[in-house]
């Protein structure tokens, strides 16, 4: 506990707990905590032009702006600005970094401050209460149940600049339920540490299966496709985009079915909708995610295409070590290659509807989605 409780008025209370709870680090403390870590500020006033976050420096303090502007800047290059009701400096204090962007006060600023000691100490409490719940909901699970435990390192997400996918994976995973897709059950954090708590399938990764056999006979390959759709049908019927399709995010489980994992690229984009964020694996990338043109669910009816190429032959029909020669042959289109003699009539017909260079052509990206890829022979 903080050794004196600060009195606020009602306004900068409630300024300071609505940016808490805006904070897609802070928001997922118990009340308790958050009451805690709001009574342990004290207030810090900057001067026009007084730096508050210095660049490289150690991370010292969680910050919440009450009144006043703020600057942010990385590498000498403007960043954009902060307004009131604003939390920030938590990263470098939950990742033990240093700090990534120099932060200065445009206008007289009134800041309030909760020092690193303190802030350590409440979301060491807080880390304790979610373990106690990772524990009691194993206890209520059957024994014999098995899970996935998906351990990711803070600073691993910090040095990529992974944030935004781990919560995209997160947020996305929580609000689905399908069987063809890996259920995710809880998530936890500790110092070091984020955690996803998983379905297991220990029929491991098609990826692995795939290079033991070198390829798959067709009918094995239809088997694996058919659940890959109904991944895909169940996702675009939600508006959201997958884009991150291969064999290594592929898993079996006990019984032999595919189950899609590894949700880092998914985004929710809703119906009639594009986005341009440049994403994905070289040899399964869509051009017009290459061209930076936006891409919606055509980006999937493309990879899925490539997918049934490389499960029949082993390899995907643009590959290569050097990933700008990869993209250029992506450009020149799948009409380029030279479908290999054991690739049939049918999954050939099938593979090139689906890697048209035009999105709008693409087979599963027309007016009947996925369904029209269903009913193809």
């Amino acid at each position: 506990m903080c050794s004196s409780v600060n009195v606020f008025s009602t306004s900068t209370k409630k300024l300071i707990n609505e940016a808490i709870m805006n904070n897609d680090f802070l928001k997922k403390l118990e009340p308790q905590h958050t009451r805690e870590m709001v009574d342990c500020m004290y207030e810090k006033i900057y001067t026009a032009n007084q730096l508050v976050i210095q660049e490289g420096e150690p991370g010292n303090y969680l910050y919440v702006l009450a009144a006043g502007l703020l600057e942010v800047i990385q590498n000498g290059k403007h960043l954009g600005q902060m307004q009131p009701g604003t939390a920030f400096g938590e990263l470098a204090i939950l990742y033990n970094c240093k700090r990534t962007a120099t932060v200065k006060a445009v206008t007289k600023s009134h800041i309030w401050a909760l020092d690193r000691q303190t802030f350590q100490s409440i979301m060491m409490r807080s880390t304790q209460a979610r373990h106690e719940e990772y524990f009691s909901f194993l206890r209520r699970c059957k024994y014999n149940t098995a899970f996935a435990l998906k351990c990711i390192k803070k600073k691993h997400i910090v040095d990529t600049r992974q944030q935004e996918h781990i919560y995209s994976e997160k947020n996305i995973l929580q609000q689905t339920n399908c069987n063809f897709i890996v259920r995710l059950f809880r998530t936890f954090r500790d110092d070091k540490y984020v955690y996803m708590l998983l379905e297991v399938c220990l029929g491991g990764e098609l990826w692995s299966i795939l290079r033991d056999m070198s390829f798959f006979e067709e009918a094995t390959a239809r088997f694996c496709i058919g659940c890959v759709l109904e991944a895909f049908d169940y996702l675009h019927g939600m508006g959201i985009v997958y884009r991150d399709l291969k064999p290594e995010n592929l898993l079996l489980d006990t019984e032999g079915y595919v189950k899609m994992t590894d949700f880092g690229f998914a985004k929710r984009i809703g119906l009639g909708k594009k986005t341009w964020t440049f994403c994905g694996t070289p040899e399964y990338v869509a051009p017009e995610v290459i061209m930076n043109k936006g891409h919606d669910f055509g980006a999937d009816c493309w990879s899925l295409g490539i997918l049934i190429f490389e499960l029949l032959t082993g390899s995907p029909p643009f590959a290569g070590s050097d990933p700008i020669k990869i993209y250029t042959m992506v450009l020149h289109g799948i009409e380029k290659v030279d479908i290999p003699k054991r690739i049939s009539k049918r999954p050939e017909d099938l593979i090139r509807r689906l890697c048209r260079l035009n999105p709008a052509e693409r087979l599963g990206n027309k007016k009947n989605g996925i369904i029209d890829i269903k009913k193809h022979k």
